[in-house]
């Protein structure tokens, strides 16, 4: 606030020395180009104390805000325009999802399928590419990321995924590209320097058995750029997740940073569950002996919010279970996802109307996940998270 106050006094006496001369108008301007400096280097210095003395995932406000692919409630997902966006609304942690190129470039997208993030069918000369390939045993069709090279992806341009909810966010598409996750790392260690803190990313590995089986292991060239950028220590301002638990065990063995199991519907398996012949499902990893285990090579858990309160026939909320008490007593930290502010995503009693795109009641529902103990949360919608988070951060951290 005291910083704000006196940039806007430099920029109004400024107006006035400069309405009074020239030479006036050119003193103001070389001081508030030297204040510009000042306050440049006083960010760069505190960034680095926060670099050789910041804390880790612990030490974090609780609950926690994650940026879920950045701010794509409101800019095209996994894009450079959308994680910028995500630190500005304030959100603790900005996610990114990871995916190769057919030359093992790890680049930012939700799916290897392309198709509905970017502006490929409009690119005649790879419509050949469209295909259909099993993808974790379920048939998908269009273009992938593994039949592309880095310098072919980079032709396309980034466009909103769900068009008929965000209508909003389609002003932006074509704005970005599909940013490598190099690229980011790079970003991530410039807005820590303009902003003066380490910018914590959230990083996830996706469909990582169907990928080593394609030859394009993801866990080793990932652990390369994590060292690269100093991002592999306990203390590494980053959180690394993935479904698959076994891509988690991996990461355990060449990074320190701390990793996350990500758990879906308790009826599913995970893949690499699947494909090993692992009769346990993700209600058994929920249980105590399976939060144990989990526990024995990950700090935290991401399940999915229905884990945590059940939503009955009629998609209303119902009694929660006893997830947040078990994963805390094995010492693991709750990361759930995702909140999103729109009726079609909200539980039944906290939808406002018939627009399944229309704005809910978003803060009631945070309030009721928050109540239940978590430690952080994925959103869609950052400044709507941090404002209900702020509630329930006064002493509550562990």
């Amino acid at each position: 606030m005291t910083q704000g106050g006196a940039a806007r006094r430099t920029v109004l006496g400024a107006a006035v020395l400069a309405a009074g001369g020239g030479m006036a108008g050119l003193s103001a301007g070389s001081a508030s180009a030297a204040q510009t400096a000042q306050a440049t280097d006083t960010a760069e210095a505190a960034f680095a104390a926060d670099a050789r003395h910041g804390g880790g995932y612990r030490d974090l406000p609780v609950p926690l805000v994650i940026g879920h692919r950045g701010a794509c409630g409101y800019r095209p997902e996994h894009t450079l325009g959308s994680y910028r966006l995500a630190l500005d609304l304030g959100a603790d942690v900005v996610e990114q999802d990871l995916v190769p190129t057919k030359d093992g470039h790890l680049v930012c997208r939700h799916e290897n399928e392309i198709g509905g993030t970017t502006d490929v069918a409009d690119h005649a000369e790879f419509a050949s590419r469209r295909t259909t390939k099993s993808i974790d045993g379920v048939a998908v069709t269009g273009w992938f990321t593994e039949d592309f090279t880095l310098a072919e992806l980079k032709t396309l341009r980034a466009k909103e995924r769900i068009p008929a909810v965000r209508q909003r966010n389609t002003l932006y598409d074509g704005r970005w590209d599909v940013p490598t996750f190099d690229e980011v790392l790079s970003w991530a260690d410039r807005e820590g320097k303009r902003r003066g803190k380490r910018v914590w990313l959230h990083v996830e590995t996706k469909h990582p058995t169907y990928f080593r089986s394609l030859g394009l292991g993801l866990e080793e060239p990932l652990a390369k750029l994590l060292r690269r950028y100093g991002r592999d220590g306990r203390n590494a301002p980053l959180f690394l997740q993935s479904f698959e638990p076994s891509s988690i065990q991996r990461l355990s063995k060449l990074v320190s940073a701390p990793r996350v199991v990500l758990l879906s519907a308790a009826g599913t398996r995970p893949w690499d569950f699947e494909q090993a012949k692992d009769p346990r499902t993700v209600a058994d990893l929920v249980k105590p002996e399976g939060l144990k285990w989990i526990a024995g090579f990950a700090q935290g858990i991401g399940p999915t919010m229905d884990l945590i309160i059940p939503r009955d026939a009629a998609g209303k909320l119902g009694t929660p279970t006893t997830l947040v008490e078990d994963a805390h007593a094995r010492g693991l930290v709750l990361h759930p996802y995702t909140a999103r502010n729109e009726n079609s995503f909200l539980p039944a009693e906290y939808r406002r109307g018939a627009d399944p795109a229309a704005y809910g009641d978003a803060f009631g529902a945070f309030k009721t996940y928050f109540e239940q103990g978590i430690d952080g949360i994925f959103t869609d919608n950052a400044d709507t998270g941090l404002l209900a988070a702020e509630a329930f951060r006064p002493g509550r951290g562990r």
